[in-house]
């Protein structure tokens, strides 16, 4: 007798304290992996900092330590960025392999092409923020200092700040297409309910835009769109896959009624 994908998951139910400990488990690994590569973020921090000192919107950057901690500060901040990179695909598979037994033959293969997504829309989003965002809110800050008859004295631990607050929420905001599309495929969001949250979104997201970028109706636009776009996306992404596993559901509900 042919054993339907069903009945398959349905021996890979486990009891609620196996679910959590299983949780746990895959936890300590993301923890792991993710303090490996601290450690190796730290050999990594100065190369990195020299190439943004570098590749900064204003020439001849002079950067000032106004405290000695500013300099430790800093490495553990990129050891922290590195690491937080080279976590996501992992944490992505972890998450993937949590919910693997809920899962058919298909919704696996189909989620497991998230993962090396992830990074990817990660680092389309972290380009984005520092080639298009971080440059216009910087040369905004420079313009209204020079119109004040101020020299800018830029502290290391400041003007870094001001990058990462910009980089890593917009980066983030970057994974939303993908985290919306894996949770619709594992059944946990559908597009009627992104439909109703569309409001909501868009305030969100156009606040974001606003409160990353400088206070003119052009800069909010040129972030605020894309931001607008990832979550429309997000909605047709989501009903597109949304349609595939209530077609896949009615097919295995059709085989175990044959």
């Amino acid at each position: 007798m042919k054993e339907t994908a069903g009945s398959a998951r349905d021996r890979e139910w486990m009891p609620l304290t196996e679910h959590l400990g299983e949780l746990r488990k895959r936890l300590i690994y993301c923890l792991i992996i993710f303090i490996i590569g601290l450690v190796g973020g730290l050999f990594g921090a100065e190369p990195v900092f020299d190439y943004l000192v570098a590749a900064a919107p204003v020439d001849n950057l002079d950067l000032h330590a106004f405290s000695p901690w500013d300099a430790i500060g800093l490495y553990m901040k990129f050891a922290i960025l590195i690491s937080f990179i080279l976590a996501i695909p992992f944490t992505m598979y972890q998450l993937w392999a949590f919910v693997r037994p809920a899962l058919g033959p298909r919704e696996q293969k189909a989620t497991l092409q998230f993962v090396p997504g992830a990074l990817l829309m990660f680092l389309v989003g972290l380009a984005f923020s520092y080639f298009v965002v971080f440059p216009m809110a910087f040369l905004f800050t420079e313009k209204v200092t020079g119109n004040l008859g101020l020299e800018q004295t830029y502290g290391v631990t400041q003007y870094f700040s001001f990058l990462f607050n910009i980089l890593l929420p917009i980066s983030l905001l970057f994974e939303l297409p993908l985290l919306i599309l894996f949770l619709t495929r594992i059944g946990i969001l559908n597009p009627m309910l992104l439909k109703k949250m569309r409001k909501v979104a868009w305030f969100i997201l156009i606040f974001i835009g606003v409160t990353v970028t400088p206070p003119d109706v052009v800069s909010d636009m040129l972030v605020a769109i894309p931001l607008i776009l990832l979550y429309e996306l997000s909605v047709l992404l989501s009903r597109m896959a949304y349609g595939k596993r209530m077609k896949a559901q009615q097919q295995r509900e059709l085989e175990l009624d044959e």
